[in-house]
C-alpha cells in the first residue's frame, strides 16, 4: 500500500511523459539485477563510473540481454574505491556521459523488478540523476539479495547473527566465482544468488 501512494505522487512529478512506462505493471517474471561502481560510497557526493545489468526471465539470466556501460565521472575516484572496483581515470577517458547512459539504463530496465546486493545504494546512486532530469525517483519495485539470504537462513536454523558479506552467501549457496570484481559480474552473480534463493521451498518471491 505505502509503494502505490508513494509512486501516486512520484508519478505526477514526472516531467517527462515519454517516461510513463516505469509506472506501468511490471512484466510477469521478470527482472533486472543491476550494480553500480562509483567513486566513493556517498551518494550526495561521488559518481556512478560503471553499471552493470542483467535480465532474468522466469529462471533463467538472458545471456543476449546485458547492460555494460562505463561513464566519465565528475568527482576523482577515490583510492579505496579504485582498489576495489580496479577502474582508474585513465580507464574512462573514453567513457560516456551520465545523462545519456541513464537514459539508456531506464530503457533497459523498463517497468521490470529490480534485484540487487545492498541495491539501497544503487538505487540511490541512479536517483541521484533521474530526480534532477525526470523529477522521479526509481519507482520500480525492489528486492534486496541480502534480506532474502538472512530470511531463509532464518528459516533453515533461527540463529541472531547471520554473515550477509557477499563472498560468504556465494559459498554458501555454491555460486560460481567470476573472474574480476566488476559491476557486470557483481550483477550476474547476485542474480544468480537470487534464482537460488527464489526456487528454495521456503522462499516466497512476491
Amino acid at each position: 500500500m505505502f509503494n502505490k501512494i508513494r509512486n501516486h505522487f512520484n508519478k505526477k512529478n514526472l516531467k517527462d511523459l515519454k517516461y510513463q512506462y516505469l509506472f506501468d505493471k511490471p512484466i510477469e517474471n521478470e527482472y533486472v539485477c543491476f550494480d553500480c561502481e562509483t567513486t566513493g560510497l556517498n551518494p550526495k557526493e561521488d559518481d556512478i563510473v560503471s553499471i552493470g545489468a542483467v535480465l532474468i526471465k522466469d529462471n533463467t539470466i538472458v545471456a543476449s540481454k546485458k547492460f555494460v556501460r562505463f561513464i566519465k565521472p565528475k568527482t576523482k575516484l577515490q583510492s579505496e574505491a579504485i582498489k576495489v572496483h580496479h577502474i582508474r581515470e585513465i580507464d574512462l577517458e573514453n567513457a560516456e556521459d551520465i545523462d545519456k547512459v541513464i537514459e539508456d539504463f531506464l530503457e533497459f530496465i523498463g517497468n521490470r523488478k529490480l534485484v540487487g546486493y545492498y541495491l539501497e545504494f544503487d538505487i540511490a546512486m541512479i536517483n541521484k540523476y533521474i530526480k534532477p532530469k525526470l523529477g522521479i525517483t526509481l519507482p520500480n519495485k525492489a528486492y534486496e539479495v541480502s534480506a532474502i539470504y538472512h530470511d531463509y537462513k532464518m528459516e533453515m536454523i533461527p540463529q541472531s547473527n547471520i554473515d550477509l558479506r557477499f563472498d560468504t552467501i556465494i559459498n554458501d549457496l555454491k555460486i560460481p566465482i567470476m573472474g574480476k570484481h566488476d559491476a557486470y559480474n557483481d550483477a550476474t552473480m547476485t542474480a544468480l544468488m537470487f534464482l537460488k534463493l527464489k526456487n528454495q521451498p521456503k522462499v516466497k518471491i512476491k
